[in-house]
């Protein structure tokens, strides 16, 4: 049952799946945090994994940036794999005086430039909201950890580098920071019926302009996937 983007066969991916943007990060959570674990794809070097993690089946797969590329992965993931738990772990710009490098960001709602959800033919503006089950699992990991996190609304955006300092605008409203996938994602959720949850490590600041290098995203935000598997 393979699809485009997907060499999986049934079976080969577990209910849960962690969801990190860069493939190399999926590798690296397959090897320092799964037992067993056994690669499903490489299509696109799009890097998935199945193993388990203190017992439980788990799988870990890249998406790539943006909602549309989220979009297809999580679609698929869905809808030909039957997975039921989509967890978002990836960088975010902090865009709160408040969040710190290093925190952990979990978005309960996620706002969007982007014009993912017209293909639903909403009448009105569609609020993406996370799980609140693995929401709670989430914190509930993070308090006995003593990691340090924020819950609250994200800006989910199409762009990277902007020409304008539009989120000065999106900071007045509240928003803890910005990234580029939580909106297809919770769409995707919503749509399906399944549960999804954006948990998010703060990689740079809009405030005070600190950022860490490719290498520290790639394998330091250690916290966040401890976070996310025992959401499992």
């Amino acid at each position: 049952m393979a699809t485009p983007h997907n060499t999986a066969q049934p079976g080969e991916i577990a209910e849960s799946v962690l969801l990190p943007g860069d493939p190399l990060r999926a590798k690296f959570i397959a090897e320092n945090f799964l037992e067993n674990a056994v690669q499903f794809n490489a299509v696109r070097n799009i890097f998935g994994y199945t193993g388990t993690y203190q017992g439980k089946p788990v799988s870990v797969m890249g998406t790539g940036m943006g909602c549309p590329s989220i979009g297809i992965y999580t679609h698929e993931l869905i809808h030909f794999y039957g997975v039921k738990n989509l967890i978002r772990i990836g960088s975010c710009g902090s865009m709160q005086a408040h969040v710190k490098m290093g925190d952990i960001v979990m978005a309960i709602g996620s706002s969007t430039d982007s014009n993912y959800a017209h293909q639903y033919q909403l009448p009105g503006t569609f609020s993406a909201t996370a799980s609140f089950d693995l929401l709670k699992k989430a914190q509930k990991a993070a308090e006995e950890h003593q990691f340090s996190y924020v819950v609250g609304n994200v800006l989910c955006s199409d762009l990277f580098y902007t020409e304008t300092p539009e989120w000065e605008q999106w900071a007045r409203m509240g928003i803890l920071a910005a990234e580029m996938e939580s909106y297809a994602l919770y769409c995707n959720a919503a749509w399906a019926g399944v549960h999804a949850l954006g948990i998010f490590t703060v990689s740079d600041s809009m405030v005070t302009s600190e950022e860490m290098s490719a290498e520290e995203r790639q394998v330091g935000f250690t916290n966040m996937m401890t976070v996310a598997l025992e959401c499992v």
